[in-house]
């Protein structure tokens, strides 16, 4: 025990000079006064904390009293994460979030999304011919509080009204409570698309195909009242955004299944891991991209009552999007 004591003290006596400069470097560091430290001061870091790693392993070998090696367990944990954690402010870490990484998850995911437009729109079709052959079909595809009384036993000119605020749930006192829970509702759907990609695909499918059967039974029933064009303005002042966003949630929920039924080189647990980080960064941003929607779901596309002005922000909203995902842009670099 006398040997073991000896050796104990011997060997902090020969290395504790520079465990106490590396613990008084990352003490200023981590107080936020690591940008006043000297440029020697910031390369000696690296170099103390892998001396303390040695350190570490050779008390461990040679079975050190406890108390130092839980000391220099410490010192290098703090050491770890100030020579390799994260650098960025939050501000910085969010624009580059909106300005790199959002974008271009979104991008790789170009195929998904695209399969993701598909069902939704041979969806929205089919609903819409059989809501035309057959108004009962309507009832099969909306949600009644969805519907909110735009249903086939409704007059043309009440249908009319809601287009344009005078009246029923078109009435502009209740927005922001048609806001909220229009937010919640998609905000549902995509959550749910995305979250159940790993079930092989179907449910986000078939959670794609339903809010793109919704659509076409909408329209279908304007359209039999002769109100195609305006019903189509005064959904797609919102839409454009709502519809991109749930797609997207959906694209990411299909790369999952993807990956878990079709893993290639990796394990079924790595590849779905890799898709679902991949997945995460999207969702982030079909979190916004539904909150821009639910604002101008509850309040523009009923404050606007002109089609044309409805069309232009629709189309002006398809083209931000568009060239904000898939304009060229360079990586950034690692």
């Amino acid at each position: 025990m006398a040997e073991l004591q000896l050796k104990s003290a011997r060997f902090r006596a020969e290395r504790e000079a520079d465990w106490r400069r590396l613990e008084t470097l990352l003490t200023r560091a981590q107080g936020g006064r690591a940008a006043k430290l000297r440029p020697q001061e910031l390369l000696e870091i690296p170099v103390l904390y892998r001396q303390a790693l040695s350190s570490l392993s050779v008390a461990r070998s040679i079975s050190l009293d406890r108390s130092l090696v839980d000391y220099l367990e410490g010192l290098a944990a703090r050491a770890y994460f100030v020579v390799y954690g994260t650098r960025t402010r939050p501000f910085e870490r969010m624009g580059r979030f909106f300005v790199h990484d959002w974008p271009m998850a979104v991008r790789s995911l170009w195929r998904e999304t695209l399969v993701g437009a598909l069902i939704g729109a041979v969806a929205a079709v089919v609903a819409y011919i059989l809501v035309r052959q057959d108004s009962d079909w309507f009832y099969g595809f909306m949600p009644q509080a969805m519907a909110g009384g735009r249903d086939p036993t409704a007059s043309t000119a009440f249908l009319r009204g809601t287009l344009y605020g005078e009246g029923g749930h078109g009435a502009k006192e209740g927005l922001e409570l048609l806001a909220t829970f229009l937010f919640t509702h998609n905000a549902q759907i995509s959550l749910f698309a995305f979250a159940l990609g790993f079930a092989l695909c179907l449910p986000t499918a078939a959670l794609l195909a339903y809010n793109g059967a919704t659509l076409g039974a909408f329209l279908a029933l304007f359209a039999e009242r002769g109100l195609a064009f305006q019903a189509t303005g005064w959904l797609m002042i919102h839409g454009v955004t709502e519809l991109f966003a749930v797609t997207l949630a959906g694209s990411a929920g299909l790369s999952i299944g993807w990956a878990v039924s079709f893993p290639g080189e990796r394990s079924r647990v790595e590849a779905a891991a890799h898709a679902g980080r991949r997945g995460a960064l999207v969702m982030a941003g079909v979190v916004v991209m539904l909150f821009v929607a639910a604002l101008l779901e509850g309040f523009a596309r009923q404050l606007i009552t002109s089609d044309g002005a409805r069309y232009a922000i629709a189309a002006t909203s398809g083209v931000l999007w568009a060239a904000y995902f898939y304009w060229p842009r360079r990586s950034r670099p690692e």
